[in-house]
């Protein structure tokens, strides 16, 4: 017997441990020890409860940092315009790269549970490095006097730099693996469970939304009026608190063990499949390699079905005495060879990713330098809101779309849709890709508007702020948010869900890495257009916004988006989903009848072909 994508091995759902299949999870989790869990027990909401306050406290931290630090390193280290937005995203671009290194620790060596812990401990040492450079005095960077800024010396930039990389390499342990330990505390084969998990997601994005909202309102304005120490040491300490609430909820929590390097296991199949690139394929699929069910049970492990699609990689399972000798690496299982083609399926669309997380880039960098060329007065007082509190908007605008899309839109659609999404996961990205357009071409007429303003009072040649409220820029701002209400959670549970069961870990590390690629790719588009800009003699990015052209720079990066979002509807309609993603969910939009269900011990059994 096989057993179809996305179902588990499993000989009586207790594990071999007693107790009846309604008691025990059915996906393979299992506590630290390795032992199957009860359900009853262990995960749910109970569980993610204690994942979810860490997340909160964890973006405070984050974020408590990001929103300000363009102006941090332009304020007080000094730095001009455009180094300084290179700076943020280039920082910005590894923290969410290194999620890779995580991922595969995680899943070929610690566990996620183990690399989560790990680089929480970096992650709160770095967090100390970078409050120690902002309020020990020798670490601090001179004040300027007058016009005349000296530059912070080696150590103080060494100090300040070291600590945010420090963060970053942290993050990498932390970033995969909480949101997939979330995930993992409920049961796919549970029908209430499921349900769920459906909205597991959008309620992660909420907390993590609220984290960003207290950091750039409340933590921004104790860094631009109170002092950056209390600004930093606020958050290190609620990083402190998350990490030991987490660590309380340890009892609760269900585990998935690792099932070694996907890295590896792809390289595996790649590599045997270009060994044997002149065998044929049998035709019929029984004769390629694959291990017995009980392997699998063993191990806790999901066994799949091979598919036609890829057909190449299907020579990495074809058995062949010519390779006997070297079977390690030219003879792979049929399960190996559809966790790649997952993985490898998954690739053009993290590509079009790229773009849209450039977008996002902005929101921390170039929107905030435009706030601080503006009035940022609020009536006639002497209150100014910090230019990066404007972030907060986009941040609110996602605490409103998102429990409407959940309770609201998704209720109403599915009803005509039939599916327990709403619409598909890619027909939401999408609707956030369009969004982004429209956000990037606001963006560029404002900013159009802004210069104009400033060439029509002779303020041009300044950089002081003009007497024009800050709230014009909000439009963009809000527009970010609702694309990113769309874009960003269905991202995340995108490469999560379409993720091969024994590499979410990597699935999550992948949604991350658009962010590492794209923040990069911002640094790389800002400097290339600015020095070509200037050898021409019209600079779009200066140091002095109001004789810049960012108008022009925003308008590049709107056809940039535009033509992203086609390739990206092109790949979309191509794109098969897993079949357990796209299976119909054995779950009652009737919450009474699941509630029958679940009374009756009425379980999902495995898909057996």
């Amino acid at each position: 017997m096989a057993v179809a994508e996305g179902s588990l091995a499993v000989e009586d759902g207790t594990g071999g441990k007693g107790g009846t299949a309604a008691e025990y999870t059915r996906d393979g989790s299992v506590d630290l020890r390795g032992n199957p869990v009860l359900r009853s027990k262990r995960g749910g909401w109970t569980a993610c409860s204690f994942i979810v306050v860490y997340e909160l406290f964890e973006r405070m931290a984050y974020y408590g940092i990001a929103s300000n630090l363009v102006i941090y390193l332009t304020e007080k280290l000094h730095q001009g315009t455009v180094e300084a937005s290179n700076n943020v995203t280039n920082w910005s671009g590894t923290v969410f790269l290194t999620p890779l290194l995580g991922a595969y620790v995680a899943d070929a060596y610690l566990g996620r549970y183990w690399t989560f812990v790990v680089g929480s401990v970096i992650y709160f040492m770095g967090m100390v490095l970078l409050t120690l450079s902002v309020t020990v005095e020798a670490l601090k960077p001179p004040s300027c006097d007058g016009k005349v800024c000296p530059p912070a010396s080696a150590l103080q930039v060494g100090v300040y730099f070291g600590g945010l990389y420090i963060i970053a390499f942290g993050n990498g342990g932390t970033k995969p693996n909480i949101s997939t330990i979330g995930a993992d505390q409920f049961d796919d084969f549970d029908p209430r469970e499921r349900s769920h998990k459906l909205s597991f997601f959008n309620w992660w994005m909420f907390t993590i939304f609220v984290g960003i909202l207290f950091s750039s309102t409340v933590l921004v304005y104790l860094q631009d009026n109170v002092s950056w120490s209390v600004g930093y040491g606020i958050p290190t300490l609620g990083l402190i608190a998350s990490i030991c609430i987490f660590l309380a909820g340890t009892p609760v929590y269900r585990h998935k063990v690792p099932q070694g390097s996907a890295f590896t296991r792809m390289g595996k199949v790649i590599a045997a499949a270009l060994r044997k690139w002149r065998v044929p394929v049998p035709a019929d699929a029984k004769e390629l390699h694959e291990l017995e069910l009980e392997a699998y049970t063993k191990k806790r492990k999901f066994r799949m079905d091979s598919t036609n699609a890829m057909g190449f990689l299907n020579k990495a399972a074809v058995k062949d005495d010519a390779y006997i000798s070297s079977a390690k690496w030219s003879l792979c299982t049929v399960t190996q060879v559809e966790e790649t083609k997952q993985i490898v399926k998954l690739i053009p669309i993290l590509v079009t990713m790229f773009v849209p997380c450039t977008l996002i880039a902005q929101t921390n960098t170039l929107f905030v330098k435009q706030g601080t060329t503006m009035d940022r007065h609020m009536g006639t007082g002497t209150f100014q809101i910090p230019p990066a509190s404007l972030g907060a908007f986009v941040t609110l605008t996602m605490l409103i779309a998102v429990p409407l899309y959940d309770r609201v839109f998704v209720k109403a659609v599915r009803r005509y849709t039939r599916n327990p999404r709403g619409i598909s996961i890619l027909t939401r990205m999408g609707i956030g890709l369009a969004v982004q357009v429209l956000t990037m071409a606001t963006a560029s007429v404002i900013e159009s508007r802004r210069l104009s303003y400033a060439r029509s009072h002779g303020l041009d040649a300044t950089d002081a702020p003009l007497p024009l409220t800050i709230f014009v820029l909000l439009p963009q701002f809000v527009l970010m948010g609702l694309a990113d209400a769309f874009l960003v959670v269905g991202k995340i549970e995108f490469f999560y869900d379409q993720a091969p069961e024994s590499m979410k870990s990597l699935g999550t590390a992948l949604s991350l890495t658009a962010y590492g690629v794209g923040n990069v790719f911002s640094s790389f588009l800002l400097s290339l257009v600015s020095r070509v800009t200037r050898e021409r003699g019209n600079p779009w990015v200066t140091n002095n916004l109001n004789a810049s052209h960012l108008d022009y720079y925003y308008a590049f990066l709107t056809v940039l988006a535009a033509a992203n979002f086609v390739v990206f509807a092109a790949l979309a309609r191509r794109y098969r989903y897993r079949v357990e993603s796209t299976e119909t969910i054995d779950v009652d939009m009737d919450m009474k009848k699941v509630q029958r269900e679940a009374d009756e011990k009425i379980h999902l059994e495995p898909i057996v072909a």
